[in-house]
């Protein structure tokens, strides 16, 4: 008899905490909505200034880089889907290095453009997540991030790249669901920073590369061969993308 009530109480407080949790989500819901009060400019510039020491550094860029790798690797397959190729898998690996497999034509538009869909990835994600915050749209723009990540999940196609995704879900989700709004603004306009100036770190590393003759690899190099533009004005492009886009979300945030 003893054991059933305690069973029977175990039982009634998992279903308060799922019914808390229910609630939670309801009211994320209702937020994504709504538009919330913009944060003091003191947090938008700190959380500026937190994303740019986590670029700079270079032990913080190891760790965090993993983050633009996933965005760059779902640049790649949501262009592939939009083109109408065939998505055959996505691999996110411990070097921070990713590669997106596509089947369809060898050639044409959907190939070049899934190939330069990469850079740019981070950059205009960046531009949109500024965007949203610019008018107030906190909350529209977590729950965003976890539908893309949630899509991106379903084309991993091995544990590093899924387990790498789970935990940036899962800390994302953690923020919209338990943490006070002020957290939530920090987190969200860190995010947003780490995007757009991580997106122009891959690029400057890339001509880096390139410059000492390594692998030849590289979207630049592939997207040379597809079109015959030289792999340096690919460079170029991505380089002047990240610029600008960096420079209209900076104005979008601080405005």
């Amino acid at each position: 008899m003893l054991g059933t009530r305690i069973d029977a109480a175990r039982a009634g407080a998992a279903l308060h905490q799922a019914g808390g949790l229910a609630q939670h989500a309801a009211s994320l819901w209702q937020r994504a909505l709504a538009t919330q009060p913009l944060p003091p400019l003191w947090l938008v510039l700190a959380s500026g200034a937190v994303a740019l020491a986590a670029v700079a550094s270079p032990r913080a860029w190891r760790a965090a880089r993993i983050v633009v790798t996933i965005v760059h690797e779902s640049g790649h397959a949501l262009v592939a889907l939009a083109t109408g190729r065939r998505l055959a898998g996505v691999r996110l690996y411990r070097s921070t290095a990713g590669v997106t497999e596509s089947a369809g034509k060898a050639t044409g538009p959907g190939i070049v453009l899934t190939s330069a869909a990469g850079y740019p990835a981070a950059e205009v994600m960046g531009l949109g997540a500024a965007a949203l915050l610019s008018v107030g749209h906190l909350t529209a723009l977590l729950l965003l991030s976890l539908v893309l990540l949630a899509g991106l999940l379903i084309a991993i196609r091995n544990a590093y790249g899924m387990l790498a995704v789970l935990v940036t879900g899962g800390a994302i989700a953690a923020v919209s669901l338990l943490a006070a709004p002020v957290v939530q603004a920090g987190f969200g306009y860190v995010m947003t920073w780490f995007l757009l100036l991580g997106g122009v770190r891959p690029v400057i590393e890339l001509q880096g590369e390139r410059r000492r003759g390594g692998s030849r690899r590289t979207d630049a190099d592939q997207l040379a061969r597809l079109t015959r533009v030289p792999g340096a004005v690919w460079v170029m492009i991505f380089g002047l993308v990240a610029v600008a886009a960096l420079a209209l979300s900076a104005r979008w945030l601080v405005a």
